[in-house]
């Protein structure tokens, strides 16, 4: 592994290549990773998700959990396709989490304990309740305990969350703190209590806190310690996700006296209370498992849409398309529905772009400025993600005279040639930051990269001393001088690029480009990978039967890059 001290217990000398067909199915390794289907499960104070879609999910007879333009959005409805549902049958997590182990075996049981707090965080805590641990091969069984942990990031445990909302930290790296047993929390006030506890057991509870960024902060803000191949503490510690400080740090921060007019909460970028429309939703939220509405519970207000939606569509159509390991509890057209609001926050919510040009004699010059609209860095959360500019220079001919940041099928950045560059390959080199481009192997970027304990590259987490780079995308309103921007800081040469802030960069683009050729037509867009092409190399240099599994389903997938914005320009 470049940067990882050579190639850790697992891993393949020769780089490892598809070990199987797409199109003859996935390979023997995923006989392994095989995943149980879901199923009604009541484990101590958890309850899996089919309980509560019993009243939470729409039916045909009833008017309740409609918008106003009768399109369903019923939180179990919506829930059940997203990555929060499906944290543990996630298979590039489940990948992730086998490299780690082969890496530093050592830590073999203390890794998927410390991961799967938050991907499989009732489990866990049933678990942790039990003095054991849970291991990613429990997930393969069909114990009641395993099907809790399938059930993701699920109903009974994020309204079962009752953080300290004025000592947030605390609850830093999936360090939860639930309410009474029984007890389940949403944000309406006099619940009718009656048919829920009846139905569940549980007894719904007033509090406002379910509207609060704070409830999100516990597993979206995690810290990780390098340690080296036999498992000892090396003395780096990684920020490895910062969302919710990136956020603090931001013109998006509603916790603040007098938030901005761009404040808002995680809900409501990602459980948003309005509709498709934009319009507040009031709904019933619930109605009888016979399918009908409820006599005594009223439209209410105000309610948020569970779209828990990010910019992943890989992950969501593998999990579709590989029903058969996976056994996703989703059907096809709701994971469909899930990837299209996706690419609508992508193209609508996430960056916007603009071009201006010029000419010196012979050579122009294009600045493209990306502005980041997220409350966040984008691209956010760990470090597999990936986003970058692709700029064409076309003649009047329409021929492209220079191009940065193409790409193959295969979601590889190219040169001008459609050679793969070899910042693309495990092992090769890496992209530094760019403020000024002139040549097609040049690319920007915008990614976090880690640096183990001397300094080269590594993609092993738990080799992550520091970051060797990180110029992702600063938030609207971030500073510097702010009390989170020590572990948001950018890393690397980026920190010396005065074009480069809170909110944006500009990169400048200098082209041969003979007036007589001219006008010139210069295209820029930017780009967005949830699996960055490199990223994925390096973890197919791992031979674990998670990894095969998973190279299966990515090499059957679509890898071509979501367009996040677009721009273009003129210029005699």
């Amino acid at each position: 592994m470049a940067g990882g001290g050579g190639s850790p217990a697992g891993a393949s000398q020769g780089g490892g290549g598809n070990p199987g067909s797409p199109a003859g199915g996935v390979p023997a390794a995923a006989a392994a990773v095989q995943l149980p289907g879901a199923r009604l499960v009541h484990e101590g104070r958890f309850v899996t998700s089919q309980r509560c879609a019993e009243c939470h999910a729409n039916a045909p007879l009833a008017t309740a959990l409609r918008d106003s333009a009768q399109r369903e959005v019923a939180p179990f409805d919506l829930w059940r396709a997203s990555l929060m549902a499906n944290a543990a049958r996630d298979p590039l997590f489940r990948a992730q989490v086998s490299v780690e182990i082969a890496a530093t075996p050592a830590l073999a049981a203390a890794i998927p304990q410390k991961c799967l707090t938050c991907h499989a965080p009732a489990a866990a805590s049933l678990a942790a309740a039990a003095g054991q641990a849970l291991s990613l091969a429990e997930l393969s069984q069909d114990s009641a305990r395993s099907q809790v942990a399938l059930d993701g990031v699920t109903c009974t445990l994020c309204h079962a969350i009752q953080p300290d909302l004025q000592n947030v930290a605390t609850s830093f790296g999936g360090r939860l703190s639930l309410g009474p047993a029984g007890q389940l929390f949403g944000p309406h006030l006099s619940p009718f209590a009656t048919p829920m506890v009846n139905r569940s057991g549980f007894t719904p509870v007033s509090a406002n806190h379910l509207r609060a960024s704070g409830l999100c902060a516990s597993c979206h803000t995690l810290y990780t310690d390098a340690h080296d191949a036999g498992g000892t503490p090396t003395g780096g510690r990684l920020p490895e996700q910062t969302p919710y400080l990136e956020w603090q740090n931001s013109d998006f921060n509603d916790e603040v006296a007098g938030p901005g007019p761009q404040a808002t909460s995680c809900q409501g970028c990602h459980l948003p209370q309005e509709d498709a429309s934009g319009a507040p939703i009031q709904t019933r939220i619930a109605r009888t498992p016979g399918g009908r509405d409820f006599g005594q519970i009223g439209p209410r207000d105000p309610f948020g849409r569970h779209l828990f939606v990010g910019g992943n569509t890989l992950i969501p159509a593998i999990l579709r398309d590989q029903r058969a390991d996976l056994q996703a509890p989703a059907p096809d057209g709701a994971f469909d529905a899930l990837i299209a609001e996706a690419r609508a926050q992508l193209q609508q919510r996430t960056a916007k772009l603009s071009v201006t040009a010029s000419r010196s004699g012979d050579r122009l010059e294009a600045a493209v400025t990306v502005t980041n609209l997220t409350g966040h860095k984008f691209p956010t959360g760990h470090p597999v993600r990936r986003a970058w500019l692709r700029v064409r220079v076309l003649d009047a001919a329409g021929q492209v005279v220079f191009a940065s940041g193409e790409h193959d099928p295969q979601g590889r950045i190219v040169d001008g040639a459609g050679g793969v560059l070899p910042s693309e390959l495990a092992g090769g080199p890496t992209q530094r930051h760019q403020q000024r481009i002139d040549h097609t192997s040049q690319v920007q970027i915008y990614q976090s990269l880690m640096a183990d304990a001397g300094g080269a590259p590594t993609w092993v987490l738990l080799r992550g001393e520091r970051y060797l780079k990180d110029n992702r995308l600063l938030p609207q309103g971030w500073s510097a001088a702010h009390p989170a921007a020590a572990d948001t800081l950018p890393r690397g040469d980026v920190t010396l690029d005065a074009d480069f802030g809170g909110g944006g960069d500009t990169v400048r683009y200098e082209v041969l480009a003979p007036v007589a050729a001219g006008p010139y037509r210069i295209e820029a867009a930017l780009l967005y990978q949830a699996l960055g092409a490199r990223y994925a190399a390096e973890l197919f240099r791992f031979r674990t039967p998670e990894v095969q599994a998973f190279e299966a389903y990515y090499q059957a997938a679509n890898k071509v890059p979501e367009e996040v914005a677009a721009a273009l320009v003129s210029q005699p």
